[in-house]
């Protein structure tokens, strides 16, 4: 009978076996190097100085959807879980950006950048003139993370892994080309300590929680989701304002 070949050692884990904390953290950010929005035209336009003031109005109007609903968001989150702890954790999140008796959150700062960029802050609060394509993006989102398992709800927060690098970028380059806009940056340098620390609970959250190595994949997947949103509002953007320019009727309309 002939002898069995030894298997050898190679430490590699096989593709069903659960990755270690780095090896999922390099998975998800690989999905950042590859998906995330700092790589779409209209944010390469930004940071190179070479969108117009009315272009800058019409993506401060527009991302202001996203962050009016970013406390909502979060409450759904916080309401699918039956942990305690994870509640007191999470319920930061909505404070941060609908604020308290204490501090102003970041949606009363975004409408401060809106100002800054020229445009009325009530008219950007009404959320009359932002593209539908937007509305949808935005919608999805909501939509995730009500139906999707509290565990890929979680994980599609995990954008926060490598926004700080492109808040950082934006600022730099804001104060750079757009020095008008210097007075209307409270919202980022607030997200410049709380994105870490929110992606810290996160990922360690996920990590603990997926039990198998098709919940990681899930995770990662849920990530991709995320950015896939986040990719489609600037597609919209880039449409409407930018190349060929035709935002739809009732939209915002750039001033000549």
């Amino acid at each position: 009978m002939p002898s069995q070949p030894v298997k050898k050692e190679t430490g590699v884990l096989p593709s069903t076996g659960l990755l270690p904390m780095e090896e999922l953290r390099a998975a998800l950010r690989a999905v950042g190097d590859q998906r995330y929005h700092h790589q779409h035209p209209f944010h390469l336009l930004m940071h190179e100085g070479k969108l117009t003031r009315g272009q800058l109005q019409a993506w401060a109007l527009n991302r202001y959807y996203y962050q009016s609903v970013i406390p909502i968001k979060d409450a759904i989150i916080l309401s699918r879980s039956d942990d305690p702890e994870f509640r007191r954790a999470w319920r930061k999140r909505i404070v941060d950006h609908d604020g308290d008796l204490h501090a102003k959150g970041g949606i009363e700062k975004w409408l401060k950048l809106a100002e800054a960029t020229g445009l009325d802050g009530q008219r950007v609060a009404s959320k009359q003139e932002v593209l539908p394509a937007t509305r949808y993006a935005v919608n999805e989102y909501l939509n995730l993370v009500r139906t999707r398992p509290l565990l890929e709800a979680v994980a599609s927060s995990l954008t926060e892994l490598f926004s700080r690098d492109l808040i950082a970028l934006r600022m730099d380059r804001m104060r750079q080309h757009y020095p008008w806009l210097s007075g209307g940056l409270d919202y980022f340098e607030a997200r410049l300590d709380q994105a870490p620390e929110d992606a810290a609970f996160a990922i360690r959250y996920v990590y603990d929680s997926a039990k198998t190595r098709a919940e990681q994949e899930r995770v990662i997947q849920s990530l991709r989701d995320k950015c896939d949103i986040l990719w489609a509002q600037l597609d919209a953007l880039y449409f409407a304002y930018v190349q060929p320019g035709w935002p739809p009727p009732g939209a915002f309309r750039i001033e000549n």
